[in-house]
């Protein structure tokens, strides 16, 4: 049995995700061969030099679930696109490529975050595009960490702003990319997250029947993607109630 999870936005201020979160890890994850989590894991990431005592704790229960047996596979969402080896190092965890191809049982599944499927937005992409540019990244990573605290505020306050103004069409997945992307990499399945919209929708590419997995973000239930030889099973799953302590609280 294989798990996949996305747009936790792991954020300390948010106890009830990061409790769900942790019986996760727990309990389901355990019985696992394998956790991919596919981007927007925290809220915000502005390095694994900036690691605060939260996010240590998240990387040590990490660390735990893949020294248990259970493998663990990171990738990069629009939030957390500075998240780095050092941080997957000390969580046990290997970082994915996105896109990326994987085996599931014979069958193989194209990987994404998602963003980069919503071709519509052409500011995003623009942003994107500067963001993830190996150079901007360096300089990023090597800003004073005041500074990229102030910028990390600064982009998270503009794309809420901009979210709201845009048609709904345009945040979403732009349709004709989808079997273009799918058929470049020989698939009939994909899962992804980003767009906060969990389905499963069938498609026809060419002559062969395929589907587009949207995983579900977390914010009043969890969603996960159960896979096994029977299939993939979508599912939203209820907190805990959010006046149960969290491990190490008073």
């Amino acid at each position: 049995m294989i798990l996949l999870i996305s747009d936790l936005h792991l954020i300390d201020a948010r106890p009830d995700i990061t409790r769900a979160f942790l019986d996760l890890l727990g309990g389901r994850a355990r019985a696992a061969e394998a956790l991919y989590i596919l981007g927007d894991f925290f809220e915000v990431w502005i390095g694994d030099d900036a690691m605060t005592p939260y996010q240590l704790s998240i990387c040590q229960a990490l660390r735990e679930l893949s020294d248990s047996g259970t493998q663990v596979f990171l990738m990069h969402g629009n939030r957390d696109f500075m998240l780095g080896q050092a941080f997957c190092k000390a969580a046990g965890a290997t970082l994915l490529k996105d896109p990326s191809v994987v085996d599931f049982y014979g069958e193989p599944v194209l990987l994404m975050h998602g963003d980069s499927l919503c071709t519509r937005d052409e500011a995003y992409m623009r942003m994107r595009r500067y963001l993830r540019n190996p150079l901007s990244l360096w300089i990023l990573r090597h800003l004073p960490l005041r500074t990229r605290r102030k910028l990390a505020r600064k982009l998270r306050n503009e794309s809420r702003a901009q979210t709201r103004m845009k048609a709904n069409d345009i945040v979403d997945v732009t349709p004709d990319e989808v079997p273009r992307v799918m058929q470049e990499h020989g698939v009939r399945t994909l899962v992804h997250g980003h767009t906060h919209r969990p389905a499963i929708h069938k498609l026809q590419i060419g002559e062969q029947a395929a589907k587009r997995i949207v995983l579900g973000d977390w914010d009043r239930q969890g969603w996960a993607l159960q896979v096994d030889e029977q299939g993939f099973q979508l599912a939203a799953f209820d907190f805990v109630p959010t006046q149960l302590a969290l491990p190490g609280s008073p």
